[in-house]
């Protein structure tokens, strides 16, 4: 466990305890897919924003139990489905749903695991949690689409980049800390602080791991280096070396990213370096963990808090 973690480890070990409760189905191959994915372990970061925010502010009941989950479960059935989307194989180290499974029951435990969430929403009974969550997995929705829409193409810009991360991850890191914000009856500079924290740390998370995928180790990521090149991903890296390197240069990263290819991976890492194009995702991603704890201020201060500020430096300081 993470040291931002010890803080709230017992609702967090509640958490992990009701999530297992909430993916009780009388379909087995639903358990089966559904304890794979918890046993798969992960950060599992914003459930963590939950629980952390809700005890920055003293919350004593138990709903931010429930929330946590929620924003789990929301999580996790984008992973099924972005999977499939991506033909993915290995992720955490492990094989993938829907390669152990197949496609179909992946992207259907998805659908089972966004209207468990929903259920659970409607027994939390606020209406404000469930408006931020549905238009938020609505957004989520809208950011996988414009990635499908973007794959292949050498000439997305990058403002549509930080669009697109802003939409597919920022977002749902966003909802857990606003909610747990609602959740706590919080004023209105708080929520809109804690907010702009989520979405600052969540563009950080997603910079750094577009910039992992050129310069991680596959062990230490879970993941192949070189699969978002694979799926013809115009990721920030890329997009800045083609935008500073020769036309020669542009042109070999444009084609990989055209025909998905990883033929020249080891001479586009070059690239990505040279250039400053990882160089340029970093200072990127520290400028918006910057703001993430500029915006921790509105939060009286306390061992929470600090938890808050680690996270947002582990976002920077990691290698997968």
């Amino acid at each position: 466990m993470l040291s931002f973690h010890n803080v709230v480890r017992t609702d967090f070990e509640a958490v992990n305890q009701l999530i297992i409760d909430e993916l009780y189905s009388d379909v087995t191959l639903v358990e089966n897919i559904g304890q794979y994915l918890v046993e798969a372990g992960g950060k599992r970061l914003r459930p963590l924003l939950v629980l952390l925010g809700a005890n920055a502010l003293g919350y004593s009941g138990t709903n931010h139990l429930k929330l946590a989950a929620i924003i789990e479960f929301i999580h996790t059935a984008t992973l099924l489905h972005d999977d499939v989307v991506d033909m993915s194989e290995l992720r955490r180290g492990r094989p993938t749903a829907n390669a152990n499974w197949g496609n179909a029951p992946s992207v259907l435990v998805g659908d089972f695991l966004y209207s468990r969430a929903f259920q659970m929403m409607v027994a939390i009974g606020n209406m404000d949690i469930m408006s931020i969550l549905s238009n938020t997995t609505n957004v989520i929705s809208e950011g996988e689409v414009q990635q499908l829409v973007n794959a292949k193409d050498p000439n997305v810009s990058e403002e549509n980049y930080f669009k697109v991360i802003n939409k597919k991850t920022a977002a749902l890191f966003e909802a857990a800390c606003e909610t747990s914000m609602v959740l706590c009856n919080a004023t209105d500079k708080q929520r809109q602080a804690f907010a702009a924290y989520g979405s600052s740390l969540g563009l950080a998370f997603q910079l750094v791991d577009d910039a992992l995928d050129y310069e991680g180790d596959a062990q230490a990521l879970g993941k192949n280096v070189g699969d978002d090149l694979a799926e013809g991903k115009p990721t920030l890296p890329l997009i800045y070396t083609m935008n500073h390197g020769t036309a020669a240069e542009k042109d070999l990263v444009a084609n990989a990213i055209r025909n998905g290819s990883v033929e020249h991976l080891n001479e586009i890492v070059a690239l990505v370096k040279s250039t400053g194009g990882l160089k340029y995702t970093h200072e990127q991603a520290a400028h918006h963990v910057q703001r993430a704890k500029d915006s921790l201020l509105e939060l009286p201060k306390s061992d929470y808090r600090d938890a808050m500020e680690d996270l947002a430096n582990f976002a920077i300081n990691r290698d997968r």
